[in-house]
């Protein structure tokens, strides 16, 4: 009896797996399953920090359509070697990178790179953090000490301390490792570069002490950097005093390889950028990461070419803003704004060279905000 009903439900299972494969063959006869896998494929590199991973997921949740179009996150080695990656790696279309590291990349592994590699968009800007023990104060505390440098810092942090000509000891670590060995006294900082909130590890529950260090802007870091601020609200047990910490941000860009015009993968990327900037306010919504709201597509990257179907959508979409009514006069407040705050902060007054370089630095900063 027992083996009658095996024997039928047996039957019954190579019976629904025979109807089964009979599909399969019937749709693969009108499309390979490999054609279907491939068709709109992009592949988007990221860094591995939170919130580009975040950010790539919700953009392959609103751009996949499941017929004409797919994003393929993957996570790459971070900064310079992203870059490298989207311009030797076959099939890597686009990536995530830091705005710093772009200069890096040009200025020593990759000459002429601007010549080679487009831009999509500017994303958002991700913000220097420095943590230290209480001992540790301010950036020049650090000198001839031990830092260990994570992730994006490599670029950021390094670039920001010799524009500072403070000379630290680089430690290069994972994360993991690199917040053990600063609870362990053995290096005497740790800087990461992350979307704010990010706090490494477990999320610090045993802070032990631990604290983030003002990162000051200089005008030198005006061509690369925008002011920021760490808040209680941000870090709470992280940050003392109801005015916060001052850091410096460095913006995300999406870089695409330089792809063949007409080719298949030139045209899925050029349908990625259309649906990509008119499903931006679906992005920006309270469901996806937060960052969101910061991008604004219509920001350039000065000295840098942008995608040309990405180019053509602005110019096909968007409205350029008016230029200020009278600049100079801004400038003239702007100026003043400064030698008031410095006279306040007794600190010194910036030249009239520095104060312009600031100003710019903040049009620029007024130009990439949402809108």
């Amino acid at each position: 009896m027992m083996q009658s009903v095996l024997c039928s439900r047996m039957s019954q299972v190579l019976g629904a797996a025979l109807v089964v494969s009979g599909a399969l063959l019937g749709s693969a006869s009108a499309e390979s399953l490999s054609e279907h896998a491939n068709r709109g494929l992009v592949e988007l590199m990221t860094g591995s920090d939170a919130a580009s991973i975040a950010m790539a997921q919700d953009l392959a949740a609103v751009i996949d359509d499941g017929a004409t179009r797919r994003l393929l996150p993957v996570i790459g080695r971070g900064a310079v070697e992203n870059i490298i990656d989207v311009k030797v790696l076959r099939g890597v279309d686009i990536t995530i990178v830091q705005q710093d590291a772009l200069l890096t990349a040009r200025d020593t592994t990759l000459p002429r790179l601007e010549g080679s590699v487009t831009y999509v968009a500017k994303l958002h800007n991700e913000e220097l953090h420095i943590l230290a023990p209480a001992g540790i104060k301010r950036l020049q505390d650090l000198a001839d000490k031990k830092v260990a440098l994570v992730g994006g810092a490599k670029i950021t942090a390094t670039a920001v301390l010799d524009l500072l000509q403070i000379k630290v000891q680089p430690v290069f670590d994972e994360e993991g490792v690199a917040l053990a060995k600063l609870k362990g006294g053995e290096v005497a900082a740790m800087a990461y570069v992350a979307a704010k909130p990010s706090l490494p590890g477990d999320g610090l529950r045993d802070a032990g002490g631990l604290h983030f260090i003002p990162v000051p802007l200089s005008p030198a870091m005006a061509n690369r950097y925008v002011p920021a601020q760490l808040t209680q609200d941000d870090y709470p047990g992280l940050v003392g005093g109801s005015d916060g910490v001052d850091t410096i941000a460095v913006g995300m860009v999406l870089v695409a390889a330089n792809l063949t015009p007409k080719t298949e993968r030139y045209q899925n990327l050029a349908n990625f950028v259309d649906a990509f900037f008119t499903d931006l306010p679906r992005l920006q919504e309270q469901t996806h990461h937060p960052k969101w709201r910061e991008v604004n597509v219509a920001a350039e990257l000065q000295g840098w070419r942008r995608f040309p179907p990405a180019d053509a959508w602005l110019k096909r979409n968007v409205v350029a803003a008016a230029p200020p009514v009278d600049e100079q006069e801004l400038r003239d407040i702007f100026a003043r704004f400064l030698d008031e705050r410095a006279k306040a902060a007794g600190g010194q007054t910036l030249t009239a060279e520095q104060k312009g370089q600031l100003f710019d630095q903040f049009q620029r900063w007024q130009h990439n905000k949402p809108r």
